[in-house]
């Protein structure tokens, strides 16, 4: 019985013999660190956080001037907004215009557009090309001068043709003189030639000098005149192109143009107007038709006189210079006329027409 009651007072549990053991390792080995390393004194030697208290977080400090600056703008931009609206809001008036509208001149009238062109019985300005090809020797037309029938306006090289006359003149000399020489032997002696002969050899003569006459006619081409007196509208040409009878060629078109452009004298002008078909029923009678022109641009007001009415409805390519229109829209051409004196106007000038009834 004592020696059960003896070993639990004596005996240590397992688990105070290891931790024990433990300890005094863990004492040793700290110990022999110390001793191998010498302790700074002034080095701080901080405690070591508890595990079981959180570590604080570090947070970014916020920009305290953040908020001001967004502050600002919003104010700048309130600014902004306001004196935009003020200033689209200001109620602005219109210019005068540079020149009076145009009105109608009648209580009731028709409106068309109209083409100042020459007063001619065509009413159509006269387009000059050569008869003949070669490049362009002289020009003796200028722009807007007037010019009387048979003035020559430009010529055209003639070296070639000018041979060929030549020619024509030998051989009407040669066909002349073998004429002569037959007719004073069948002069002399009639049975010294034929009949057929002389009538042969007077043949050849008629025939060469048709032939000079052809070729001093064909001449004549390389030299253009001015078919009527009138006024030069346009030269499409120069000196050294080359042209011919379809004209002169334009590199910016591709077409080909009259060399020389007239209208006739302008003392007297037409204006042709292009009714719109719907309004050709409302036209008057041409005994009480009566007309106005204005000149687009200006307050001139020109009182127009009745010459004729071009009885074919055709589409509107005169105006827009086109060669099919792409609205089907027709028009009737009517004919006044005006006198020029000091107006500022030219062929080929759009005008604005007001048509009414007497």
């Amino acid at each position: 019985m004592k020696e059960d009651q003896s070993e639990p007072e004596n005996a240590k549990p397992e688990e105070e013999k290891d931790d024990n053991s433990i300890a005094k390792v863990k004492g040793k080995s700290a110990s022999t660190k110390v001793k191998n390393k010498e302790v700074d004194p002034k080095i701080n030697v901080k405690p070591m956080p508890n595990a079981a208290e959180p570590q604080a977080q570090n947070k970014p400090d916020k920009p305290k001037g953040g908020n001001r600056i967004l502050f600002i703008l919003a104010i700048l931009g309130i600014i902004a907004g306001l004196v935009s609206a003020y200033l689209f809001g200001m109620e602005r008036k219109a210019q005068p215009p540079v020149f009076k509208p145009v009105s109608n001149p009648y209580d009731s009238a028709i409106y068309a557009n109209g083409m100042i062109e020459s007063d001619q019985p065509s009413g159509a300005d006269i387009n000059i090309f050569p008869e003949v090809s070669g490049p362009i020797t002289q020009v003796l037309a200028q722009e807007g001068q007037q010019v009387s029938v048979d003035t020559l306006l430009f010529k055209i090289d003639d070296s070639v043709q000018k041979a060929n006359v030549a020619l024509a003149e030998a051989n009407l000399k040669a066909a002349q003189d073998q004429y002569n020489k037959r007719r004073a032997a069948y002069d002399i002696d009639p049975q010294a030639i034929s009949k057929d002969v002389l009538d042969t050899a007077e043949d050849a003569v008629i025939q060469a000098d048709s032939a000079l006459k052809a070729a001093n006619a064909l001449l004549q081409y390389y030299s253009v005149k001015a078919p009527i007196a009138g006024v030069v509208l346009a030269v499409n040409t120069a000196v050294g192109s080359y042209v011919s009878p379809q004209g002169s060629y334009d590199t910016y078109t591709e077409l080909f143009d009259p060399l020389v452009v007239m209208s006739g004298p302008q003392d007297t002008m037409d204006v042709r107007c292009y009714i719109d078909e719907i309004l050709v029923s409302r036209l008057p009678s041409k005994w009480h038709i009566q007309a106005q022109m204005q000149i687009i641009g200006t307050d001139i007001k020109v009182p127009l006189e009745f010459v004729r009415i071009q009885p074919y409805v055709s589409p509107k390519i005169e105006l827009s210079n086109e060669k099919q229109e792409q609205v089907d829209l027709r028009v009737l051409p009517v004919i006044f006329k005006f006198k020029k004196e000091d107006l500022p106007v030219y062929p080929g000038q759009m005008v604005n027409i007001f048509i009414g009834q007497k």
